[in-house]
């Protein structure tokens, strides 16, 4: 297998891993202030991803330095061509980090109404202008033949981008609900649960269409199969999550949003950022840096990878148990 193949599964992997760590992030962020009807509830809540959220955020820096590093050209066309809504997401979560670090620190209702304000938006913009972002790179975007953007901003604005903004923001609130279900005990726990079961129907109809829609823009057969499994261990999730089952239902959503994004990136290869004007697409191998550079990155991911992944696990494992509202 060539580097330049290797290189693009390795970028997918890394995009899979932070959607699934951080989707559960975001999807807490949006339903805490819901859910927990009192401070303790609410401070409960916050827990059960306050030791895990900066490191879920690794994942991104890790899949935006392998693109820069790797496909020097995707990189450039995208972070040009989608300069604003990757603005408003750094922006979000920016405010969500700032705002998760500092709620605590003042003993004052105002302040902490005014973090949770800040918590809920910054995780809301970058569900929903990942979802866009993603939605545009299946879709395709005009590029010229220097393979750069030449639409707007209103242009990412299309109608299947903004139905992939708000699936990944059902998909994020129902897989946040059942992590908070998995994590939470006695009321806060029942409510979660309850609320994934009713937002997990909503969230199972917008991924299939957003599914079903980027399959027949760019599918092919393989990338369909695994778009079917997805919807599969989605309502394995939810059927989970109705019998208490949150163990199971959290691998289903976990699964289902692991092989949705897989099969994206299936159906985009060998194309990395495709072109609605024709012959212009822009190609991995296109994209792609030296075979030297490649070759490089990969003996030195080779080594460290593994290092992130085992701390990473390691924190998952000591802080496993359920968070107590008291």
């Amino acid at each position: 297998m060539e580097l330049t193949t290797v290189w693009f599964i390795a970028i997918a992997m890394l995009w899979t891993g932070y959607f699934v760590l951080e989707g559960f992030d975001f999807g807490v962020g949006m339903l805490y202030r819901v859910l927990g009807r009192n401070e303790t509830e609410r401070r409960a809540a916050i827990e059960t991803i306050g030791p895990v959220w900066d490191g879920n955020e690794v994942w991104l820096i890790m899949a935006g330095a392998a693109t820069f590093a790797a496909f020097p050209e995707w990189y450039a066309t995208l972070f040009s061509g989608f300069y604003l809504p990757l603005f408003f997401i750094l922006v979000g979560l920016i405010v969500r980090g700032v705002a998760l670090e500092y709620r605590g620190k003042r003993d004052d209702p105002v302040w902490r109404s005014r973090m949770d304000v800040m918590i809920v938006v910054g995780s809301l913009l970058p569900a929903l202008l990942w979802g866009v972002a993603f939605g545009n790179i299946v879709r395709g975007v005009p590029l010229d033949q220097a393979h750069e953007y030449v639409g707007s901003f209103g242009t990412l604005l299309n109608p299947f981008a903004l139905l992939g903004g708000l699936t990944f923001i059902a998909v994020f609130v129902t897989h946040g609900a059942i992590f908070l279900a998995l994590r939470t005990t006695h009321d806060l726990r029942a409510r979660a649960n309850r609320l994934a079961t009713r937002l997990g129907v909503v969230a199972a109809v917008l991924a299939i269409a957003f599914l079903l829609w980027a399959q027949a823009l760019r599918g092919d057969t393989a990338s369909v199969v695994i778009a079917v499994a997805a919807i599969v261990a989605f309502a394995g999730g939810l059927v989970a999550n109705v019998l208490r089952r949150e163990g199971w239902a959290f691998v289903g959503t976990t699964l289902a949003i692991g092989l949705a994004v897989v099969s994206l990136f299936v159906a985009l290869f060998p194309e990395v950022m495709p072109s609605t004007v024709a012959a212009t697409s822009l190609t991995a191998a296109d994209a792609a840096s030296s075979p030297y550079t490649l070759k490089a990155m990969t003996i030195i991911t080779a080594i460290f990878l593994p290092l992130v992944l085992l701390y990473q696990g390691w924190t998952y494992w000591v802080f496993r148990k359920r968070v107590v509202a008291a």
